[in-house]
């Protein structure tokens, strides 16, 4: 796990004290709105519908139980004893007061957190796989690389006032598992035919409005050369992408215009100029951040076996637990999709429990899900039965990962100001309604996300199931989408029709699991039963 210099500590302690005055001149009168908002949001701090949001960037989903202890802290001190952690593998708090913003910021910063670079139109917190370093089927740790990219991107002059906010992940495996492809570059690391590794560039991709699948630009870049080919990538967006149209102001729409094959031709010249010039990678720096990310001290020899004799643990360990490249061990998935509870939600309680668990079981490290759960990424096997208890305890051990009740939410109508439409009780409603009629054990694998407004902060585009509320003519509506995918096998979902109100659209997701169950052949999951036989017989139940 990184580690701060004194250079980053200082970089972030300055960056308090000088939010801190502004924050203070407007208080006082003397910084109007309208010149402190930009300010703000330079610092992750949003003003929603009842108060100030904070983002807090947790970078590439990685935490210590220190780190994770003061999230509990703020939540108890600042907010109303519950933080929200979102699919950037952030957590966000929203019931902030500006006047205890900056010494929350100040807070954050001894213990190596911050917000910057949370909000505006800069390079956002890098994302990657939430069991990188711990996945048996990775290539490599992406997370070094994920650290460099944070670092170069942090407070660089040339990308602060980019034509819009950009997203990055960085990802080691075939399995996608943090939505690589629906970012403005996502980037895979991969091993040629000659067997060196390299880095697949994915440029383009995002949802919102325009929804659109990255196209791969270049199947291999020297790892060595992956910062260089980034702010290749960066450097002609910056130079073309729109300024004049927040709505096609993305990378993505840049290169849609323009085209795959010119986007492309135009970072290439941009690449080889930079290499004429002499830009250099800090290999030096990488190969110091790479001592960080050194294995912990594994065990050899351990069991693999465990008691299975209670059903509840074993259906948690059948369902949250992942495989691990060290053998006698497993990633723990911690859910916070409890039925009927706030997906994402976590007590300043249960945030605090989390930490001592990690430090107890998993060599004191967590990790931030894309699906907005916690992972304890290195858990011994053995100690499986102790950890399973500890959590149920806490309403911590709902075994539904990847589950239809494991749902993906936005804030929604509640809390943000740029929604249509709540989400947060769809979610409950739904999640109730399948514990309920005892449906969801049989359905496997089933990815529902919703959004509560075109922005799509909770993936809607993506889900198998997705929900997405729209304003119609003052009431709350909801469209039903199908078909879409986040992993390997990125897809759009489709709208399957005319919306439902708050009800309906909970009736309509049984309805549609009802298809589902009546066609699906054996191994089949809802996504491929959907792409086998199409909308059609699901459009019928709807809608005849």
């Amino acid at each position: 796990m990184y580690k701060y210099d004194s250079w980053d500590q200082q970089m972030v302690d300055t960056r308090v004290e000088e939010f801190r005055d502004q924050t203070r001149r407007r208080l006082s009168g003397e910084l109007p709105e309208e010149k402190f908002r930009p300010l703000r949001l330079m610092n992750g701090l949003y003003l929603q519908l009842h108060a100030y949001m904070l983002r807090v960037a947790v970078p590439y989903g990685t935490l210590n139980g220190a780190q994770m202890h003061a999230l509990a802290d703020i939540a108890t001190k600042y907010d109303r004893g519950y933080g929200h952690f979102t699919t950037r593998q952030n957590i966000q708090y929203n019931w902030i007061k500006l006047e205890d913003a900056p010494d929350l910021l100040a807070d954050l910063a001894k213990v190596e957190m911050h917000a910057i670079q949370t909000s505006g139109n800069c390079i956002r917190n890098i994302s990657s796989d939430h069991f990188a370093g711990a996945a048996r089927d990775e290539l490599i740790d992406p997370r070094p690389y994920a650290e460099l990219m944070r670092q170069w991107s942090s407070f660089h002059p040339e990308f602060s006032y980019l034509p819009r906010k950009f997203k990055i992940a960085v990802i080691a495996s075939d399995t996608d598992r943090a939505a690589m492809r629906l970012h403005d570059i996502g980037i895979q690391i991969v091993k040629n035919a000659e067997g060196e590794i390299g880095a697949a560039f994915y440029v383009g991709g995002g949802m919102g409005r325009t929804p659109m699948i990255a196209p791969c630009i270049n199947e291999f870049v020297p790892l060595d050369r992956l910062i260089t080919y980034a702010e290749a990538c960066l450097r002609v967006y910056n130079r073309y992408g729109r300024r004049d149209n927040k709505y096609k102001a993305r990378i993505k729409i840049l290169v849609h215009e323009l085209g795959k094959d010119e986007y492309t031709r135009q970072v290439e010249d941009e690449y080889a100029h930079m290499l004429e010039q002499g830009v250099e990678p800090p290999f030096a720096e990488l190969e110091r951040i790479k001592t960080y990310f050194a294995d912990p001290a594994f065990e050899t020899g351990l069991s693999t076996e465990v008691d299975r004799s209670d059903p509840d643990f074993a259906l948690w360990v059948d369902r949250n637990t992942h495989p691990h490249k060290a053998d006698g061990y497993v990633s723990a998935v911690i859910s916070l999709k409890p039925v009927g509870g706030i997906p994402g939600d976590a007590s300043d309680e249960q945030i605090h429990l989390m930490a001592d668990l990690a430090t107890e079981y998993s060599f004191d490290e967590l990790r931030v899900m894309h699906t907005q759960n916690i992972v304890l990424p290195h858990v011994k096997i053995a100690d499986l039965p102790a950890l399973f208890a500890k959590l149920d305890a806490a309403g911590l051990s709902t075994p539904n990962l990847d589950q239809i009740d494991d749902i993906i939410a936005c804030p929604g109508l509640d809390y943000c100001s740029l929604a249509n439409a709540r989400s947060i009780p769809v979610a409950q409603k739904i999640s109730e309604r399948f514990a309920a009629n005892g449906k969801g054990a049989e359905l496997g694998q089933l990815k529902l996300k919703i959004s509560g407004c075109i922005n799509a902060c909770g993936h809607h585009h993506a889900g198998h199931i997705g929900i997405l509320g729209v304003d119609r003519k003052g009431t709350e509506n909801y469209q039903l989408l199908l078909g879409g995918s986040e992993a390997e096998d990125t897809s759009l979902a489709k709208i399957t029709g005319p919306g439902f109100d708050e009800d309906g659209i909970v009736g309509a997701v049984e309805t549609v699991t009802d298809v589902y169950l009546a066609q699906r052949t054996d191994g089949e999951r809802f996504l491929d039963t959907y792409r086998r036989i199409g909308m059609a017989p699901f459009k019928e139940a709807l809608y005849d």
